[in-house]
């Protein structure tokens, strides 16, 4: 175990469930923030704290990748998100298959024996997480205001589509080109 990095992605987590967001960012904006710090943030480092459980949740690159894809994009269909909102068993329903798919995703692209195909799947989730963020940047009105009951709030989902932007593109972009990096050199290197 590495408490270098369990300790801070534990912190992380605590953080985001408890510190009260929303008295200081818009509610969507909120949400995504706790849904990135979930997925790209903590996860790994939790991953990389505890190798050995991260080597029992660890499945295919791609499979992970694509139960992520799924997961990611089903929260975010305007029904599913109201009951993240507005239902507190949504809400953890949501925010835990959000930390299991995060787990998945980063103990399968991190196993040290396939640095190839974990950068794959980094590189495919950055790209399902960069078309999705722009989408709710680019959307021309509010998607869930109605769903959730609460007044109109674009300018307040522009900033959630943009934290997906700022926070999940980056992330596993670089993780995924630093593992394509690491492959080329073991590949050199043989």
């Amino acid at each position: 175990m590495s408490e270098r990095f369990l300790l801070p992605g534990l912190a992380l987590l605590a953080a985001v469930w408890v510190v009260p967001l929303e008295a200081v960012m818009p509610v969507f904006a909120a949400h995504m923030l706790r849904h990135m710090v979930l997925v790209a943030v903590a996860a790994p480092l939790i991953v990389l704290g505890l190798p050995q459980v991260a080597e029992r949740l660890a499945v295919p690159p791609l499979a992970a990748a694509a139960a992520e894809f799924v997961v990611v994009w089903a929260w975010h269909l305007p029904v599913a998100h109201g009951l993240g909102r507005t239902m507190a068993l949504g809400f953890v329903a949501e925010q835990a298959s959000f930390l299991i798919v995060g787990l998945m995703v980063w103990a399968g692209c991190l196993r040290r024996d396939r640095p190839l195909a974990g950068a794959g799947g980094l590189l495919l989730t950055s790209m399902h997480m960069t078309l999705l963020g722009a989408l709710i940047v680019l959307a021309p009105r509010d998607l869930y205001a109605e769903i959730c009951g609460t007044a109109p709030d674009l300018s307040g989902q522009q900033i959630g589509g943009m934290l997906m932007l700022a926070i999940g593109t980056p992330v596993y972009l670089i993780a995924g080109l630093a593992l394509t990096g690491l492959s080329l050199r073991e590949r050199g290197a043989a």
